[in-house]
């Protein structure tokens, strides 16, 4: 059952990524992952919410999202992807 990694990102200078996206792009499709969304402007329909840029990444299962998001090759990148925006990052298991 895919699985989806769910971003809303706050970069205020979107080139201070680069770095980031370079490293990162070629992990998650190594680990299966592909990318429905990369830094989409939403439009809210609905309620309170004020995202910025939405990424959004689909994985075969839980299993195989979870192996990325934890792999050794990956935790470097977060610290680096920390310092220059914030996130609000979810888990969501597909139908």
């Amino acid at each position: 059952m895919a699985a989806y990694v769910i971003v809303d990102l706050d970069a205020p200078d979107l080139s201070a990524l680069d770095e980031y996206r370079r490293r990162a792009v070629p992990l998650f499709a190594k680990h299966g992952g592909r990318a429905l969304i990369r830094l989409g402007v939403g439009e809210v329909l609905e309620g309170d919410w004020q995202p910025k840029r939405i990424m959004c990444l689909e994985f075969a299962t839980m299993d195989g999202l979870k192996r990325w998001w934890t792999s050794e090759e990956y935790e470097p990148l977060k610290p680096l992807r920390r310092r220059v925006s914030k996130a609000n990052v979810i888990a969501v298991q597909g139908v």
